[in-house]
Parts: structure tokens; sequence; C-alpha cells
């Protein structure tokens, strides 16, 4: 089984692109962040066409994000956090498909530091990390995927000094990342790559031609999960083609059957 992450940047603008990439890689399940569009605009029947149905949690002109998999639809667990009404920005969906249960998740930005930004970050990344602990207890396949918007260590970006007062590589994000794995999760591209400069955003083009790049886009497989883990990549071609998004597509295989 084939799992991917795939932060778009507005699912209507880059859908040549997603489409190509569909096709040319065919992805079981695929987790879509930034869409960029309310729930009547989003492009279903371009990816039913495709070959994959879609469940969507939209916003107008900012965040959203959806869940496709191939021949076949996913069933909505839960779109938004719990304890979520209050929040009106469209962030988290959560389904069951093909035998696992995936999340996809795009977790606030927060910049600049020290704005409301990103408190509100910080306050969402740990509302995360406890629906992620409840999750995980229940011992059931799961994965979790998305742009996090945390760039764990210096390893996971090109020069960390330059962005050092961005709020993606700050102490208190990372060490809410490290709380996340510590209950179990396993980050899929990092104990497959140990030691890689992997990079999964690239700011501009620019920065993309010198590979000057980030870390941020995430599959985190539980306990169940991690020994059928067997690969994991990125497609950064896909970030230098024509009108693409920042952020290349990140996938991992499972020794599963994708049913």
């Amino acid at each position: 089984m084939k799992i991917a992450t795939y932060n778009v940047n507005g699912v209507n603008g880059r859908l040549p692109r997603l489409l190509e990439w569909l096709h040319e890689t065919s992805p079981d399940i695929v987790c879509l962040q930034e869409l960029k569009t309310d729930d009547t605009k989003f492009p279903a029947h371009a990816i039913a066409d495709a070959g994959f149905g879609a469940i969507w949690h939209g916003q107008r002109a900012h965040h959203g994000v959806a869940i496709l998999a191939k021949g076949d639809t996913p069933k909505e667990i839960r779109r938004g956090l719990p304890d979520d009404s209050a929040d009106g920005q469209s962030r988290y969906l959560e389904a069951a498909v093909k035998g696992v249960v995936i999340a996809s998740i795009y977790l606030p930005n927060g910049n600049p530091v020290g704005s409301p930004n990103f408190a509100y970050k910080l306050a969402w990344f740990a509302r995360l990390n406890e629906h992620a602990e409840a999750l995980h207890a229940s011992r059931a396949p799961i994965v979790l995927a998305g742009d996090f918007n945390v760039v764990p260590t210096d390893a996971d970006i090109y020069n960390a000094w330059l962005w050092r007062t961005d709020a993606v590589i700050q102490p208190e994000a990372r060490e809410a990342y490290r709380q996340l794995l510590a209950q179990g999760w396993t980050d899929a591209t990092r104990s497959l790559h140990p030691n890689e400069r992997i990079y999964t955003y690239w700011v501009n083009a620019a920065a993309f031609q010198r590979n000057a790049g980030f870390r941020m886009d995430f599959l985190l497989v539980s306990t169940a999960l991690a020994p059928k883990l067997t690969q994991a990549g990125v497609d950064r071609q896909f970030r230098g083609r024509e009108r693409p998004s920042d952020h290349a597509p990140t996938w991992i295989t499972l020794e599963v059957a994708a049913g």
C-alpha cells in the first residue's frame, strides 16, 4: 500500500499538477492540505474521473484538507479536532479507508513569533497531541499525514540560522513535535533515511534550484504499522514543473494489502 501527503497550495489552481501526479505515481491513499476552496468548489468530479474517491473539509481562500482513495471512498470519522467547535479553521480530517485510519493534517504556520498566530499554533498542536495520544492508545493501524509546519531538527533545513526567527523552527514547536513522537509514532521518512538531507518544501523556484529546502511534511505511523514500513520518499520533481505547489508530494509504502 502506498500512502502520500501533498500540500497542494490551492487545489483548483494546482489541479493539473495534482491529476498529473496521481496518474504518474498511482498512490492508494492521499492526504491533501491547503485546499484554499470551500466545500462547494472542491474538484470532486475531476478527481473521481482520475479513479479516486474523496472526502474534504474546505474553507474559502484558506486552509482546507482532504483524503483521497484509489477505487474507494474514505469513510469519515471526524472533521476537526475534539473541542474544535469554536475553531473556524479547516485543518483536520480523519477517515477509515483500506483497513487503516488516516488523518490529513494542516498545522498552523504561527508567524510571526510572539503574536496570537504563534499562540494559536502551539494551542492547536497541543490539541492534536492530545487526540493523537488517544488514537495511538487504540492500537489500530493509523497514519497521521500532512504539513505540520515544524522543522524537527537543524538537519531538516538547509540553513537553520537564516530562519532562526521563523515559527517553524522555534523550540516550542520542535518540543511539541518531539512529544508527539514520544507517544510511539514513527516518523517514516526519518526512520528509513536517518542521515539524508531530505526536503519537502522550497520557498520559491530559486530555492528549489539550489535545493535550499525544509522538511515539514510527514507521515507518522502507529506502532501497529511501523514494522510494515518498507519505503519512504519525496516526489521532488513535481516541485520543478509548471505552476507547482511550493511543497512536493511525500509518500510511504507499507506491506499491507491495498484492498
